[in-house]
């Protein structure tokens, strides 16, 4: 073990972004001490995963399921259940670093107790800045703590900044893929199958996050994530399509220089430049090959067709409430489409109604952002068209 070694706790190791740390540690064993994963449902490659790196703690993140964690008897790892073991895990005096990648907002009360701890923050959960923005970032400042992003657009705009100072970034733009409906008509939206939106066509990830890029909600939540972890006002923040997903986004200066993160579609790399920040070193993440042409279409976004993007814009710009009501009714009205309760283009709808008549507050805390998470969840079970 060398004296600069990083011990990591993964929340959310069974996921995909969980699963590409694994990697990444696997490529860098000298730089990385796996301390503790945690896993929901997928107990069996919890498990897998337990045997392979032999960390201190795992926790079966749904207590329910404890009994059934199939965990070897030889493997000398202390199993820990429920929100109490992620936190426990979080705020370990042997943890350095976090990676927050947990779906959705069960991720939020891990990611703030570990930065209450002080601890480093790889955040690859989105939804903790959406839900709770303003007041994660002034955790995070008042324990001098840093949020390092692990969404590859965010990684790319963390990047692309250093090319400047703050006061000189004239706008950063997020690119998206368009998901599997870019150049679909409005009328063809309203028969999309559930098959159909979980069939992405570059990225490899969980059903809920897939069906967000085809709705582009995804687009929306980082939109807002993009608000608040960088500190701009709505009005530097644009979209653009790229349907290759090899430019991850761009940051355009007060000059009019444009400088842009490129790597082929692959989470290891901003996952690593995370875990290594500020430096960095070769890994196991694919790497552009420049002898073989290939093209970067860049298109403005269609706002009628994926009027999600309008409202990441507008809950990005009113803050407060905003952010915890949108997550919270987008994940239950996505979990309603993917059981056959809600058509796809009804997802946005259901979205915006329950935004509408939320009881707003400009500066809640974080009891009231998890109250009004579960009565936005409760709206959407409600909701009819």
């Amino acid at each position: 073990m060398t004296s600069d070694l990083k011990n990591i706790a993964i929340l959310g190791s069974t996921g995909s972004i969980g699963c590409s740390t694994l990697d990444v540690v696997r490529a860098s064993s000298e730089r990385f001490r796996v301390v503790g994963i945690t896993g929901h449902s997928n107990l069996e490659l919890l498990a897998q995963q337990a045997v392979e790196f032999e960390p201190a703690v795992v926790v079966v993140s749904d207590d329910s399921q404890l009994s059934n964690f199939p965990l070897p008897v030889n493997v000398q790892t202390s199993v820990l259940a429920g929100q109490d073991g992620i936190i426990e895990l979080a705020t370990r005096d042997d943890v350095d670093v976090v990676v927050s990648a947990i779906v959705g907002s069960a991720g939020l009360q891990g990611t703030w107790a570990a930065i209450e701890a002080g601890k480093t923050i790889a955040l690859a959960n989105k939804e903790t800045l959406v839900m709770a923005g303003p007041l994660v970032m002034q955790l995070a400042s008042d324990r001098g703590i840093s949020i390092l992003p692990v969404d590859s657009e965010h990684s790319a705009i963390f990047q692309a900044m250093r090319g400047g100072r703050p006061s000189e970034v004239a706008r950063v733009i997020l690119t998206a893929s368009g998901g599997p409906f870019r150049n679909h008509t409005l009328g063809q939206l309203e028969d999309v199958t559930v098959e159909e939106a979980l069939s992405h066509p570059t990225w490899e990830m969980g059903p809920k996050i897939t069906v967000d890029s085809a709705t582009m909600m995804n687009k929306a939540l980082e939109i807002i994530e993009a608000r608040w972890l960088f500190g701009l006002s709505i009005d530097k923040i644009d979209v653009v399509i790229h349907p290759q997903s090899i430019v991850h986004s761009m940051v355009e200066f007060c000059d009019g220089s444009l400088l842009a993160q490129m790597s082929p579609p692959d989470m290891k790399l901003p996952i690593q430049y995370a875990l290594s920040y500020p430096h960095r070193w070769a890994g196991p993440a694919a790497k552009l090959d420049l002898s073989e042409a290939f093209q970067c279409d860049f298109v403005p976004p269609d706002y009628e067709r994926f009027p999600a993007l309008l409202l990441g814009r507008e809950v990005a710009e009113r803050g407060g409430t905003c952010g915890a009501v949108l997550n919270a009714a987008n994940e239950s009205a996505v979990a309603g489409f993917l059981h056959g309760r809600l058509k796809f283009t009804q997802i946005v709808t259901a979205c915006r109604d329950v935004l509408n008549h939320h009881e707003y507050d400009p500066n809640p805390d974080l009891e009231r952002v998890i109250q009004i998470d579960r009565w936005a969840r409760e709206e959407i079970l409600r909701w009819k068209p």
